[in-house]
């Protein structure tokens, strides 16, 4: 039981290297994502105040994690 959970822990983490990795290189590269700036994400700015609730990105950010973990899960239930 242990050893699935730790298998889990380290596919976890190599994704989330891979995405780190990808990230830094599309920043390099130039190209911009539009991360924290997708429609549905609030911004209110007044003159001594600024809101900022990314709500768009929120769900989209949830949405592939949550993808990504159940291919991870079903991967690791087939072995």
């Amino acid at each position: 039981m242990l050893d699935e959970v730790g298998k889990m822990l380290i596919y976890f983490g190599v994704v989330l290297i891979v995405f780190g990795l990808l990230i830094i290189l599309l920043s390099k590269a130039g190209s911009s994502l539009p991360i924290g700036r997708l429609p549905g994400d609030i911004y209110v700015k007044r003159d001594n105040f600024v809101f900022y609730f990314p709500l768009g990105t929120s769900i989209l950010i949830s949405l592939l994690l949550t993808g990504l973990s159940f291919l991870i899960l079903l991967f690791v239930r087939k072995q």
